[in-house]
């Protein structure tokens, strides 16, 4: 039997999903009658993982994104994996906002989660490792109390936990 337990806690998007959402979302697009003539697009560029939007006017943006947002929600991609840029101007009197997919947990959120894990008092070590967190334990009890205590703490990504064991 094994000595200690231990779980990962990632942040990872599928992008096949991102893609299919980025497709659906296109069609949706294509076909809503409010959308009829207009320059309305969006585009995922898997390499660097960003989502760009371009819309006529601001109400357009802001329609195309809540499309957006409902079809990754639809497909378990969480919107808070969605690092919003500033819509600025772009050809022809549209808008443009790159959208940047959130991949791996940056060094202040994972310092925030073990700080949280270590204030929990529970018997556990959390270390950091790159852009991934390893919480271990000798009991597996106390590992399945700390992803409900990560679970329902809300750190402004989405986090995922796998090799429980």
């Amino acid at each position: 039997m094994a000595n200690e337990f231990s779980f990962d806690v990632v942040s990872k998007v599928d992008l096949q999903e991102v893609d299919n959402a980025v497709v659906q979302a296109s069609k949706e697009i294509g076909t809503r009658y409010d959308f009829r003539g207009s320059k309305s697009e969006l585009t995922l560029d898997k390499i660097k993982g960003t989502i760009t939007l371009v819309a006529d006017d601001e109400y357009k943006r802001n329609a195309v994104y809540e499309i957006l947002v409902g079809r990754l929600f639809k497909r378990g991609i969480a919107p808070a994996a969605l690092d919003e840029g500033t819509p600025e101007p772009a050809a022809a009197g549209t808008l443009r906002q790159v959208l940047t997919l959130r991949q791996g947990i940056p060094s202040d959120k994972a310092k925030e989660v073990v700080r949280f894990v270590k204030d929990g008092k529970w018997k556990v070590q959390a270390a950091i490792q790159g852009d991934q967190l390893r919480v271990t334990g000798k009991n597996k009890d106390d590992l399945q109390t700390v992803i409900a205590a990560i679970r329902a703490h809300d750190f402004g990504q989405p986090l995922q936990f796998t090799n429980y064991r």
